[in-house]
């Protein structure tokens, strides 16, 4: 019975130590708040451009119009990445996290300003341009301060939570949004404007040392070449981050979703919020579990059949025709890409000394914000030539592809056994 019982106090102990931690909590509750706002406006967001789009054009040019969005993301994201983590390694993690949350604010209220004003296409992506500026700053800082506000020892429990958190807020928020849309998009951005705020004020709450130690007499430019050398050195870290990169970038669905359920499904905006909204679910479920019962061994191997599954269940996704059965695949699709967050987060958390934290972290952004913006746009590319289902189908196709080649290529990824 004592066998059997030790484990569980420890994981009980470990999580009431971490639930204790006063600075750590705000830090979770922003990152719930901030995840909702983005979720709800990024689904109010691409219907909006959808349906105006769809005024005077084209499914297929309407599907590209919103993989547009993408793109306008990525591009200040990637030019700023890596001064970002430069940054985070020099400045207060804790402001720059707080300064992102009021950009993000701002955002919301242009948006909100704009749709009652009935304005057009392009004041939409130039304030997508500023969000991705915003979170190019945003996803080092938070990397990085995170590891700051827990011991090393319950470290892996937090990502684990924090996962959870995002990805609660990634399946009410799209939720959320849908429920919006029917109301008013105007309505929608003002309540994401809401959330940013409240997100602002629990990070202005974190408390304790979150400034870096400072390691001067190198110039920006030698620091953020460190923080390459050390991801392009450890084959094990840019493998898992590489394969993220190309097999989300090849087999992400989620930008076609407003094009399946209107046109493809035939469920409207309340059922794209719920499709928006089913990776989520299967990735805090699996989120819950990896939190009381965290990856230790054979993680290269759980890594890449993981994100086999998730090309599969994107094939699964573009031939369905089933609205339950969409919603499945979506869900599993998302719990399969938990386990390569969980194990990515891992790695780059873990392994990486504090002092080049916000660094390494950005290169990890940059990665995985080229998989989803870069693969927005992909989408839309390849849908105006194939179709929406061919060009989801042969995303999923790609991601199989990449997920063998990645087996091959990195030794160090196949064999890699336990994380950190």
């Amino acid at each position: 019975m004592s066998a059997t019982t030790a484990p569980r106090i420890d994981r009980d102990d470990e999580t009431n130590s971490l639930l204790a931690r006063r600075s750590y909590l705000f830090f979770l509750a922003g990152r719930f708040l901030g995840t909702l706002a983005t979720g709800s406006q990024s689904v109010i967001l691409a219907w909006e451009v959808y349906e105006v789009a769809r005024l005077s054009r084209t499914v297929s040019e309407a599907a590209f119009a919103v993989g547009m969005l993408g793109l306008a993301q990525f591009l200040p994201l990637f030019a700023l990445t890596l001064v970002a983590g430069e940054a985070a390694d020099r400045h207060d993690r804790q402001k720059i996290l707080a300064f992102c949350y009021l950009t993000q604010l701002t955002t919301a209220v242009i948006l909100a300003i704009r749709s009652a004003s009935g304005g057009g296409l392009w004041p939409i992506f130039v304030v997508a341009s500023i969000f991705g500026a915003s979170r190019a700053f945003f996803h080092p800082a938070a990397g990085a301060l995170a590891p700051m506000l827990v011991p090393l020892r319950l470290l892996p429990r937090a990502i684990a939570t924090n996962s959870i958190a995002a990805q609660l807020g990634s399946i009410l928020g799209p939720a959320l949004g849908g429920l919006l849309c029917l109301a008013s998009p105007t309505l929608g951005y003002a309540v994401s404007a809401a959330l940013y705020a409240t997100a602002a004020i629990c990070a202005s709450m974190i408390r304790g040392e979150t400034r870096p130690a400072h390691h001067g007499g190198r110039s920006r430019l030698e620091q953020i070449r460190e923080g390459l050398a050390y991801v392009w050195q450890n084959k094990l870290v840019f493998g898992a981050i590489s394969l993220d990169l190309f097999a989300v970038l090849l087999g992400g669905a989620t930008s076609l979703l407003p094009v399946f359920a209107r046109d493809v499904l035939d469920v409207g905006s309340e059922g794209f919020g719920i499709l928006r909204a089913a990776p989520a679910v299967g990735a805090m479920l699996v989120a819950g579990f990896l939190a009381r019962h965290p990856i230790r061994r054979h993680a290269g191997p759980k890594m890449l059949l993981a994100v086999g599954l998730f090309g599969a269940m994107t094939i699964v996704f573009a031939w369905s025709r089933s609205f339950p059965l969409s919603v499945l695949a979506l869900a599993i699709l998302g719990g399969a890409d938990m386990v390569s967050v969980f194990t990515r987060q891992s790695l780059v958390q873990i392994a990486t000394p504090d002092r080049m934290r916000g660094r390494v972290s950005a290169v990890a952004t940059l990665f995985i914000g080229a998989s989803n913006e870069l693969g927005e746009f992909e989408s839309g590319v390849v849908t105006r030539f194939l179709g929406p289902v061919a060009a989801v189908a042969f995303g999923g196709f790609g991601a199989l592809a990449v997920t063998l080649s990645w087996a091959r290529m990195f030794p160090a990824l196949r064999n890699a056994d336990r994380l950190g």
